[in-house]
């Protein structure tokens, strides 16, 4: 394909979709006056075609995309520049696509479109080559956040490393759903107990069982310490002195883990996406930079668990607390801004979700899975569910 004619659209995928198919020789953006004259917005897709490394020429062409005729204008004038136009009417206004139309029937320029419900590629107007093509684009998950102008910072978690950490998860989650009534009593004793000294990090501890904390004191039950030493967690377990312990973490890894209260389901849901096999990427501990620059003081989010099937994004937040609105409207802001309207969102809870919160969750679009699908053993298959495409 040597040129393709692109209708500039506010979802960044319908923007960018067909040149990573199709990968032509240029793309030129029918565009409004913002985005012509908007270096950023600009800035916004070259940088994505040059990340899904595309090397063809990059031209935006300004047009009123709410009236018919300044973008049929448009259209003429890049059929009148270009060689071999193609024309992608996946995108744009209504009037854009009405232009588009007049254009194919002037001058019989092929024409297609995509559908997402079909996730294929359909002939409009003398365009074999897209007639009934399936969209076989598999986004990793940091794909997204660079499409939408955003970027992927280093989060809590190195997902480069916990492959070697894959027969611990569903058993540490065992664990905690046994102690789950304290567990937060449990992980503020690790905090107090392992506290860095100088900013230096040892995995050697040796405190009293019952330590000053901040909301009063607590106090670690030695039998939670013998079943973290039997998981392989922690090590070298003494407890002679029944005032005071000593053991060692297994590395500095499981030390994060046992001193985050959310870890031990952000792990669980991490690997029960793997476990699904119905995703083609899935990330955990995903830090979004809403600037996509990586400056200093920039908006960012963490995203508990991220996946991908295909094109589809599915943003997923883990909860080992009631789930409150405020979580939920976080959630919906951003699978909007980075996933648009073919992402999917859920949020996983070890807690009993309220009616009132389901009922939220279902007006913002966002799947609950709580206490009860983990209990009964629900999870994957309820993950595996968000891996179906919208119909």
């Amino acid at each position: 394909m040597e040129t393709l004619v692109e209708l500039y659209d506010e979802r960044p995928l319908e923007n960018v979709l067909s040149v990573q198919v199709f990968r032509p020789s240029r793309v030129v953006y029918v565009c409004p006056k913002d985005v012509a004259r908007d270096g950023r917005s600009q800035k916004v897709i070259k940088d994505y075609l040059r990340f899904i490394k595309y090397r063809g020429e990059i031209r935006f062409c300004q047009a009123d995309m709410f009236s018919t005729k300044d973008v049929l204008r448009a259209l003429r004038e890049i059929c009148a520049k270009y060689p071999s136009p193609v024309l992608d009417i996946t995108g744009g206004t209504d009037q854009a696509l009405f232009a588009g139309g007049i254009l194919s029937g002037e001058t019989h320029i092929p024409s297609f479109t995509y559908s997402r419900r079909s996730n294929k590629f359909f002939s409009i107007n003398d365009a074999p080559f897209g007639e009934e093509l399936p969209c076989e684009i598999s986004l990793k998950v940091e794909d997204g956040f660079v499409m939408a102008g955003g970027a992927v910072k280093k989060g809590r978690v190195d997902n480069n490393v916990l492959g070697k950490y894959m027969n611990l998860y569903e058993p540490f989650f065992d664990f905690y759903m046994r102690w789950k009534r304290v567990w937060t009593s449990i992980i503020n004793w690790m905090q107090r107990a392992s506290a860095s000294n100088g900013g230096a990090v040892s995995l050697y501890v040796d405190a009293p069982v019952s330590l000053r904390c901040d909301h009063g004191m607590v106090r670690m039950d030695t039998e939670a310490l013998r079943e973290l030493e039997q998981l392989g967690m922690i090590e070298r377990l003494n407890l002679e002195d029944r005032e005071r312990v000593e053991f060692s973490f297994k590395d500095e890894q499981v030390r994060f883990w046992l001193r985050d209260v959310g870890s031990v389901l952000e792990t669980m849901v991490y690997k029960k996406c793997l476990d699904t096999g119905a995703f083609d990427d899935v990330c955990t501990s995903v830090v979004v930079d809403w600037q996509g620059d990586l400056k200093q003081g920039n908006i960012t989010n963490e995203l508990d668990v991220m996946a991908t099937k295909g094109i589809m994004p599915v943003f997923i937040s883990c909860k080992t607390c009631q789930i409150r609105t405020e979580a939920l409207n976080e959630l919906a802001v951003l699978r909007d801004r980075f996933g648009g309207q073919i992402a999917k969102a859920a949020i996983v809870s070890s807690s009993k979700c309220q009616a009132i919160t389901r009922h939220r969750a279902q007006e913002l679009g966002i799947s609950v899975i709580d206490l009860d699908d983990l209990k009964n053993g629900r999870l994957e298959h309820r993950l595996t569910a968000l891996a179906q495409r919208p119909v």
